[in-house]
């Protein structure tokens, strides 16, 4: 009996995919459970129409942060900070800071997330920062930190 998966089953495949397993399997443990339903040919026609339109989305989505990781390729941001005695700051320097920056200087709205710190930044100077913008689209930028 063909079934498409609801869930992702151990052993079996991932959600969507449609695949061939015996008639009790299916009938008394993927069905009952909900993580599967009977291959109908509308079902997998609807199966299709949605992993294209997914790929279209993923598509999408790739260009977009491709183009947003041009745009952060060599740039530095700029961010003032109070500090003391020595460079160091009152308080550090986090994602949150370093995407208002980028959102406020260069239009850029980046999520907070998205934004890769070793450690928070605490002293004036220069540190490189990683932006995973989209699986397979990632990009270094710097960040300066300078004296308020």
């Amino acid at each position: 009996m063909k079934v498409v998966l609801l869930k992702d089953v151990a052993g079996l495949g991932i959600r969507g995919q449609v695949v061939k397993v015996a008639e009790g399997y299916a009938r008394n443990f993927l069905i009952p459970k909900g993580l599967a339903e009977e291959a109908t040919p509308g079902r997998v026609r609807e199966l299709a129409r949605l992993g294209q339109a997914r790929e279209e989305r993923v598509e999408r989505l790739t260009a977009q942060a491709s183009k947003v990781a041009d745009k952060l390729k060599g740039l530095t941001v700029q961010i003032t900070a109070r500090a003391g005695g020595g460079g160091r700051l009152f308080g550090s320097v986090g994602n949150k800071d370093i995407a208002a920056a980028l959102a406020a200087r260069h239009n850029l709205s980046i999520d907070r997330k998205k934004l890769e710190l070793k450690e928070p930044i605490r002293s004036l100077g220069r540190f490189p920062v990683l932006a995973r913008l989209h699986p397979g689209v990632q990009v270094e930028f710097e960040v300066e930190v300078v004296q308020q």
